[in-house]
């Protein structure tokens, strides 16, 4: 039955305002995807102390190029490899690994974290600084000098037999000293994360396989009338460690991420069918504790052992710390890219990936351990970049720190003959990155840019291969339709949408 003329009005008017109510865009990939930059040794940056500063950041660039090319989102930059730093400190010194000399400033001067950053968000790329807790001379940075910590706070340190130098964790000014390391970063620097790996109280290996040298701490205990055994001792002093960190953090910027790295197992037996290293009663780190009570923002646990390897199965060991993340914090385990090489390590490496896609999919992640196997391994970059990491993603959000949805941004259209300008009105230290949904015809498409980056241009039409086999394989020109704008604020969270819909 035809519609009247009142009718088809009806009809018309509802089938503009259908029209009108934008429709909502694609939502965005999310995923953590990082990499850890070793300096200790410079294992990774720089490749060798005392290079031209030139050079320096030279390296650093080609290593932030590869992350973001290959459509990594974050980079995890160890600043304080042995209680020195890769940045200006008056808390500690200039570190060997830079200059080649400890307490020596780059000349011409620059700050490496700062360009370290810097750089990163350029890229839309997020930057946590990695620092070593308690290491305070390693074997391998150079001479200890007059300057290093072993010297001007020896009374904090012990020696190990094969030229390590420790700071005693027991100690309250060694964890008073720590976390002013910490928070002098977080409050000069403009970072996204702090991240600790897995070295507590050191390794055996480290002092011949005997027991750490605290007989006075642990005897000024006792006699002071401390009941705890001397292995809950240890534990408790890291523990107390742990949670005054992630206070502190949050206290000043909530929204810097504190991310731990621990052994990959807690305990042999946990679960049953888990053999290895017992992380708990020889490092002395309750790792599962600090998971259980919900004081780090991110968890990556050292999972760098294959998928089917029975004693150490990464899914197995997966399942398991998710098992124990009481308080749905993100965990995004670590794994080693470099064990294999070839055919076996792109599959390894996709395997990880998508097994954690498949058991945390409400913020899957990643670290990889390190950005060495990536560099100059096209056939790997090949594979992450063609298969899992076809698309770019956005860091999960904190999720348990801030529910409100931002606001939508106030965004300028600068109109042209040829195409329009998308810019966003908003102060780069309230964002991470901005987002440009645009639609043309009826197809999609996305960019995320960096808070850095003040516009983007599309243009008004953009030619489309044809499928169709009557055109020949014609281009075909499809015009755009609808421009949605959207920021992430620095806790992860996305903005509501900028709407714009375009009538050429």
């Amino acid at each position: 039955m035809l519609c009247s003329v009142l009718l088809v009005l009806n009809c018309q008017s509802l089938k503009n305002t259908q029209k009108s109510t934008p429709p909502t865009h694609p939502e965005i990939q999310r995923e953590f995807r990082a990499a850890w930059v070793a300096t200790v040794d410079n294992i990774n940056w720089p490749s060798s102390p005392g290079l031209p500063v030139t050079v320096q950041q030279e390296e650093a660039l080609e290593i932030l190029d590869l992350l973001a090319d290959n459509n990594f989102n974050a980079v995890i930059f160890q600043v304080r490899p042995q209680a020195d730093a890769l940045y200006e400190s008056e808390l500690e010194p200039w570190s060997y690994y830079l200059t080649g000399e400890q307490g020596e400033s780059p000349f011409p001067y620059y700050d490496p974290l700062e360009f370290w950053i810097d750089e990163a968000h350029k890229r839309a790329l997020e930057l946590h600084v990695w620092l070593n807790p308690y290491r305070a001379h390693h074997p391998k940075g150079g001479i200890v000098s007059d300057n290093s910590l072993v010297n001007t706070k020896s009374h904090l340190v012990v020696e190990l037999k094969n030229g390590y130098w420790w700071f005693d964790p027991s100690m309250k000014e060694t964890q008073d000293h720590g976390i002013d390391v910490v928070m002098d970063i977080v409050k000069r620097y403009d970072i996204d994360g702090v991240h600790f790996d897995d070295y507590f109280y050191p390794y055996p290996s480290y002092n011949n396989d005997e027991d750490f040298p605290d007989d006075k701490s642990w005897n000024e205990y006792v006699e002071n009338g401390g009941d705890l055994s001397r292995g809950d001792w240890r534990r408790n002093s890291v523990n107390q460690f742990i949670e005054n960190i992630y206070t502190s953090i949050k206290k000043e910027k909530p929204f810097v991420k504190f991310g731990l790295s621990p052994f990959g197992i807690w305990r042999p037996g946990h679960p049953s069918s888990i053999q290895g290293f017992d992380q708990y009663d020889i490092l002395y780190a309750d790792a599962k504790l600090w998971l259980n009570e919900g004081w780090i923002d991110y968890f990556s646990p050292q999972l760098y052992w294959p998928v089917n390897q029975v004693e150490q199965s990464f899914p197995v060991l997966l399942g398991w710390w998710n098992e124990q993340n009481y308080k749905n914090r993100h965990v995004w385990p670590g794994v080693s890219i470099g064990r294999f090489q070839g055919e076996k390590q792109a599959d390894e490496v996709l395997n990880n990936i998508m097994i954690t896609r498949g058991m945390n999919p409400e913020a899957p992640g990643l670290v990889h351990w390190s950005v060495a196997p990536l560099i100059g391994n096209v056939s790997l970059q090949t594979e992450l970049k063609t298969k899992p990491y076809r698309e770019k993603a956005v860091v999960p959000s904190l999720s348990w720190l801030k529910q409100k949805t931002p606001e939508s941004p106030d965004v300028e259209y600068d109109f042209s003959e040829e195409s329009v300008a998308v810019s966003i009105n908003k102060a780069e230290a309230e964002i991470s990155n901005w987002i440009v949904y645009y639609k043309y015809d009826d197809t999609w498409s996305e960019r995320i840019l960096n808070r850095k980056r003040k516009q983007l241009i599309l243009p008004y039409t953009i030619e489309v291969q044809s499928e169709s086999v009557d055109s020949l394989n014609a281009p075909q020109i499809s015009l755009l339709q609808e421009i949605q704008v959207t920021y992430i604020d620095r806790f992860g969270f996305e903005s509501k949408a900028s709407i714009r819909n375009l009538d050429k």
